[in-house]
């Protein structure tokens, strides 16, 4: 007759059983993580419609909205470069040089930490500010709804999106259709997102050792939620300050916007998702390689330096996240008549 199995060995046959150790994964990574929707969200007071979608994404394309007129939101935030622009630092009015490196478009709808250093509220706030920026669009803030309402495309665009408004070409009106154009950026059905749903072949061997590692090692504790980050603020150096080559000294990051001694250096956690697309990587654009920004940040940021496999795993892992892009199409902007005002 045989004796039934005792309860400990029930268990460490459990733990060595692959399947058990894949849900028990499954189920970690759900508490810490949650897949991109597949359709876009509401925007609390902003409600969508056709109309004011369409004027957002022309708005989005459209380089009058700059001083100089070469430049757009797509120019730094680029639909077909991962939403971003590709380079170290962003590149702006009269071709001025920015000081930090431009963060993905795509998916920021899920952001509530927003610009590195946190100086915008919300995504409509996010949109104004780099159009008024000097450094950016550099387009003065009372010259906005002179430089739209002269366009009689734009005044029926803006009454057909906001029916009803007697003066309806405003500044908090282009910021809000903005914001519904940039809610339709998600990128869902990443390899991550379907093993989060309950596909557990979406990951491979590799992939779910590095989610491991991502968890074990302390990633996670702050690069967590929907976006794998961009909700906190978090010291760039918590262990070990990266060099000078990395983290610039006279960018102190949010202390620039709180004047508080304690934000020196404290930046945004910046979103994982499509990081495989965004290179370079950081607020200062210095690590083009994912490899390398992965060591940077765990010597600096959780003081566990990781072996070359263990970061070829993790590395592995984050290419899991990029996503679906949406299709855009570019939108037929309307004609102006006349000379435009001087900005």
């Amino acid at each position: 007759m045989r004796r039934p199995l005792s309860f400990s060995l029930i268990v460490m046959l459990l733990a060595t059983d692959p399947a058990h150790a894949a849900d028990d994964l499954l189920a970690t990574a759900r508490a810490r993580f949650q897949p991109i929707p597949l359709r876009a969200p509401a925007l609390p007071g902003n409600p969508a419609t056709p109309a004011k979608l369409e004027l957002g994404r022309m708005l989005y394309f459209d380089p009058r909205v700059s001083a100089s007129r070469p430049g757009s939101c797509n120019s730094c935030h680029n639909v077909g470069l991962g939403g971003a622009d590709g380079g170290e630092t962003a590149i702006g009015h009269s071709w001025q040089k920015g000081g930090r490196n431009v963060p993905t478009a795509y998916n920021a709808v899920f952001n509530t930490a927003r610009f590195w250093d946190g100086r915008a509220q919300d995504l409509d706030d996010e949109a104004g500010g780099q159009a008024f920026n000097p450094v950016e669009l550099a387009l003065p803030r009372d010259q906005l709804n002179a430089q739209l309402a002269a366009i009689p495309g734009y005044l029926a665009a803006f009454r057909a999106a906001f029916p009803g408004e007697s003066a309806p070409v405003t500044l908090a009106n282009a910021q809000k259709a903005i914001a519904v154009f940039q809610a339709t950026l998600i990128t869902p059905n990443a390899p991550f997102d379907r093993y989060l749903r309950g596909d557990a072949y979406a990951l491979n061997a590799a992939q779910k050792d590095g989610l491991r590692l991502f968890i074990s090692k302390g990633c996670a504790e702050c690069h967590d939620g929907m976006n794998l980050g961009g909700t906190r603020y978090a010291p760039f150096g918590i262990l070990e300050r990266p060099g000078a080559d990395v983290l610039p000294r006279t960018d102190k990051g949010r202390f620039m916007v709180t004047d508080t001694v304690g934000d020196q250096y404290v930046f945004k956690v910046p979103q994982l998702r499509n990081i495989a697309l965004t290179a370079p990587y950081f607020h200062s654009g210095r690590a083009w390689d994912l490899a390398q920004a992965v060591a940077v940040m765990a010597a600096s940021q959780i003081g566990a330096p990781v072996s070359d496999e263990e970061n070829a795993r993790i590395t592995a892992f984050l290419e899991s996240l990029t996503g679906e892009l949406p299709r855009v199409t570019y939108p037929i902007l309307p004609a102006a008549v006349g000379p435009p005002p001087t900005p």
